[in-house]
Formats: structure tokens, C-alpha cells, sequence
């Protein structure tokens, strides 16, 4: 959009030339760089475009799928604004400048999604794609949010697919900027008297409890189950998760083999805290940490195998979540390998840190057993 541009008056030894005078009117612009923010106002919003002026010749403009992405925050925009835009090309083959407001906008849409949360209000997301662990959704200004599987009301749950290309209303559970993570409830949305319901009915669990569950879902993160309680008589089932790190007192690196949905386990109720239950499998069982220096004292002699051979040394596997570590240092001239039978001492335990520092018995009689 052309604008007419007032010439500073300059003092010359004589007539400026038509050169002399274009020079002087692009000076403002002429330094701009790809990938340069600058300051400006908005001049006109119309033909799914933004005017900006931003001091040269021509408006800066933003068009095409730059405005597409940011129609959300361009409807709170109005002739007169003033707005930071970064430079996408100081001029196109038309003599346009194209410029973005995309930064302007997620720092308006993060503020957006935190008072939509504080204030419990309403959003509308877009349907992407299903991922294990729920539904990939677009959301206003652009950006990208999810909902859990357990957040899918009962109408959609056992078939989230049909959530994907339509547009659903939602509640924001959570916004993190610093993780580029928001989450979204749709069951918040069309069953709030049901979610109510299981608010209350997980006040009143009590921590350390153990109950009957139903595998849900199996993710690489961990299990979802379900198991049964009751609000004034009424039956419901309640989701919780199982992290992977409270399957076992062992690593484990994949849940995917080791459950399938509607197996049944026992699980203890571990937190409760936002509503959201998480419960273990491991600690139906004892720490075998607990004891662990009456069972392994210093010096002891205890066989081993080892599961892991690192930079730093040789992981070695005492029991069932015991592991211990035989430092490089004190293996010179030894080759091991994984699964390898291993005589091994303790050289120290430290409780608080879980770690266990393991010495090498030399199983060879012609040489002196070292430790």
C-alpha cells in the first residue's frame, strides 16, 4: 500500500537529481535485512492482509499463509496498533515488503491460553492425528496442543478417530511455554457433572491403598488402568496411570510386551495429587533397598552377571533391582562381556544415592586376588 513520505529538506551546493531524490526517499529501508524485527503501526487490515508501517516507501505487509497463521490474534488487532514484525524479505517482485507477526502473536496466544485456564473457559481445537497416548490437536493462533486419552469422554474414548478433522471444544488442563506444551480436556467439556463426580470420589481415596485394576492402554511411558470405586452409591471407574518407573524395582526399557489392555493386576494407589491418580506395581513388593547393608556388607565376596559394559565401567547385576558398578579404573587388562558370570566385592554403598561401588575378584589361583 503506497503512502506518501515527507523528505527532511537538505542543504545542497545544488539542484538534486531524480537519482539523488529516490536515494534519499529508501534510505529507511534500505538497510533491512532478512530476519530483522522491527517496530511499526498498523495502517489496514482488509483482503486477508495486515498493513504495517514500519517507515519506508511502502507499507510492510503480511499475507498468504502468514496471515493464515495468525487470524486468531488478528482479530483482536485494530487500524492503529502499534506491533513488532520481523522482516521475511525487504522486497518482493512486486516492491512489497513481507513481513511476520507470528512473534507477536504466541506471546499474545500464551497469555490467551493462561488466563483460558485460570478462568476455566472454553477453547475450540482441530482434530490432527492419534498418537498412543491420545489425540494431536491444532488449537487458536496456531498452535499445537494434545489430549490425553483419559481426558476423551465416554462418547469417544473407545474410538478417538472420529475426533480427527472436526472441531471439538476443549478446556486448557495445562499450559507450560517454557516446554512448548499445552493440554487440552474434552471431557471437562461434555461430561463436567461425571469429572465432578471423580474429583470427589479421588479426595476421598487414601494414599498406600490396593486395588483391582484393568489395563486401559499400554504406552512406552507406562500403563493406564482403571479400577472401581463408587460416589453415593454411584459405580465409576477412575483412570490412573502406572509409570514405567513404578512397574518393577528393575530398569525397564519396554512395557509394550510385558501388558496388553484388559489384563488384570493389583496396583497401590501411590499420588492423587491435581486429580490425576498414579499408582505402582513395584511397591506391592519391599525396596530391596531397605535392608540392603545388613544384606551386603563391605568386603563380602557375592556372584554376579553383567548387564551393561559403559565407558565408565561395568554395571553388574546382584539381584533384582540391585545393580552395582565396577569402575573403569579398576579394570586394566580385563575384557568382560554382557551376561558374564562375575565374583565381585563390595567396596562401599551409598543408601540415599542408590549406588554401589563394586571391586573385581581375580579368579585366577596364579595371581593374587585383588580387591
Amino acid at each position: 500500500m503506497k503512502k506518501e513520505k515527507k523528505v527532511s529538506k537538505k542543504k545542497t551546493s545544488g539542484p538534486m537529481s531524480m537519482e539523488d531524490l529516490l536515494k534519499l526517499e529508501g534510505a529507511a529501508v534500505a538497510g533491512l535485512k532478512k530476519g530483522q524485527d522491527v517496530k511499526g503501526k498498523i495502517t489496514a487490515i482488509k483482503n486477508k492482509s495486515i498493513f504495517i508501517d514500519i517507515g519506508g516507501k511502502t507499507d510492510a505487509v503480511v499475507m498468504g499463509k502468514e496471515f493464515e497463521s495468525v487470524k486468531d490474534y488478528v482479530a483482536d488487532l485494530k487500524v492503529g496498533d502499534e506491533i513488532e514484525v520481523q522482516v521475511k524479505q525487504p522486497e518482493n517482485d512486486k516492491g512489497q515488503i513481507l513481513v511476520s507477526i507470528r512473534g507477536a502473536a504466541s506471546g499474545y496466544g500464551w497469555n490467551y491460553f493462561t488466563e483460558k485456564e485460570k478462568n476455566e473457559g472454553e477453547v475450540t481445537v482441530f482434530g490432527k492425528e492419534l498418537n498412543r497416548g491420545g489425540i494431536v490437536v491444532i488449537a487458536p493462533f496456531g498452535f499445537f496442543g494434545f489430549i490425553p486419552g483419559s481426558q476423551i469422554g465416554s462418547k469417544y474414548d473407545i474410538d478417538p478417530e472420529k475426533l480427527l478433522g472436526k472441531k471439538i471444544k476443549a478446556k486448557v488442563l495445562e499450559v507450560d511455554q517454557s516446554k512448548n506444551r499445552l493440554v487440552f480436556s474434552e471431557r471437562l467439556v461434555s461430561e463436567p457433572n461425571k469429572v465432578g463426580e471423580e474429583s470427589v470420589a479421588i479426595e476421598n481415596l487414601k494414599l498406600d491403598d490396593i486395588f483391582e485394576a484393568e489395563v486401559v492402554r499400554v504406552e512406552p511411558f507406562g500403563i493406564f488402568v482403571k479400577v472401581d470405586d463408587s460416589y453415593e452409591g454411584k459405580a465409576m471407574k477412575l483412570e490412573g496411570l502406572v509409570h514405567i518407573s513404578e512397574i518393577s524395582w528393575e530398569k525397564v526399557n519396554d512395557v509394550t510386551g510385558m501388558f496388553k489392555p484388559k489384563d488384570k493386576i493389583k496396583v497401590k494407589l501411590v499420588n492423587k495429587s491435581e486429580g490425576r491418580l498414579q499408582f505402582s506395581l513395584k511397591r506391592l513388593q519391599e525396596d530391596p533397598w531397605t535392608k540392603i547393608e545388613d544384606k551386603y556388607p563391605k568386603d563380602k565376596e557375592f556372584d554376579g552377571e553383567i548387564v551393561k559394559i559403559a565407558n565408565f565401567g561395568a554395571l553388574v547385576r546382584l539381584e533384582a533391582g540391585i545393580e552395582g558398578l565396577i569402575h573403569i579404573s579398576k579394570l586394566a587388562g580385563v575384557v568382560l562381556k554382557d551376561g558374564e558370570k562375575v565374583d565381585v566385592y563390595i567396596e562401599s554403598i551409598d543408601v540415599p544415592k542408590r549406588k554401589i561401588s563394586l571391586g573385581l575378584v581375580n579368579t585366577d589361583k596364579s595371581k593374587v586376588i585383588y580387591k
